[in-house]
């Protein structure tokens, strides 16, 4: 199956240039000013260029590479322009990416300028990640933020490198450290047919969340082709009763009130 990296490594310190600069500078594939399904409420949704998975049932993989034309550079004073005019209507902010952590000083900065501006200093600030990020990262991120949504794509390690092309022991860690630090506001599962859909395998995680993520809610999101890569295309979506399976399957353990379905 052909993949759009050729490996992790290939996002390199000089690719991530852009984002060490005194003055940080964000490398942006995409902005939704209004979105409902990026966080609580309605959120202005940021979508950072590049990662450090490369995950085959992506469905956003133009945002994968750090190396393109199409993202465009955006200073902190010009984002923090950009949400000004929607603030009446927002609940929040959510940066996703690609991966929002790989450009942590420039989400750290914005965060900051918008806690600091009395017009957008009500807003939560969250960020959607893989999880893939060290302690350091997490330790200039966090006092910037009030929550973090966790994609846990497989609990499973070799599932996971199947699926990401990495194993899941930093995310791992990290679901530890956003538990202790309650940062942690949700654990999305992606459910892909023929990799982690199994009924033992979603009992296991579910089993795994309630005894390391107790209270906290899952969303178990089934797998939908729109907008993945051709490789990934034969990958059947769900169906609604499949769905509703894969949710009882977590549920068993997370419990039905922490658990929804998308």
């Amino acid at each position: 199956m052909s993949r759009l990296l050729a490996s992790p490594a290939d996002l390199v310190v000089s690719d991530l240039a852009v984002v060490h600069d005194v003055e940080p500078v964000g490398l942006v594939a995409d902005v939704v000013p209004f979105s409902w399904v990026d966080g609580p409420g309605n959120r202005f949704a940021v979508f950072l260029q590049g990662c450090n998975l490369d995950c085959i049932a992506c469905h956003n993989p133009h945002t994968m590479p750090l190396k393109t034309p199409l993202a465009r550079r955006v200073s902190v004073p010009d984002l923090l322009e950009e949400v000004r005019p929607v603030v009446p209507f927002l609940s929040g902010v959510t940066v996703s990416g690609g991966e929002a952590t790989l450009q942590a000083p420039f989400v750290a900065a914005w965060f900051a300028a918008l806690r600091e501006d009395p017009a957008t200093a009500r807003l939560t600030r969250y960020i959607d990640s893989n999880g893939c990020a060290d302690g350091s990262t997490w330790d200039l991120l966090l006092p910037h933020t009030e929550g973090v949504m966790l994609d846990l794509k497989a609990l499973d390690v070799a599932t996971h490198r199947e699926l990401t092309g990495l194993g899941n022991a930093q995310v791992l860690d990290s679901l530890d450290r956003l538990v202790a630090e309650q940062r942690l506001a949700e654990v999305r599962l992606l459910v892909v047919p023929g990799y982690n859909d199994s009924e033992a395998a979603l009992r296991a995680t579910g089993d795994y969340l309630a005894r390391r993520a107790p209270g906290i809610p899952v969303k178990v999101i089934g797998f939908r082709p729109h907008g993945v890569r051709a490789a990934a295309r034969h990958i059947p979506a769900p169906t609604a009763e499949e769905r509703t399976a894969y949710a009882t399957w977590v549920a068993a353990s997370v419990g039905d009130d922490l658990v929804t379905v998308a």
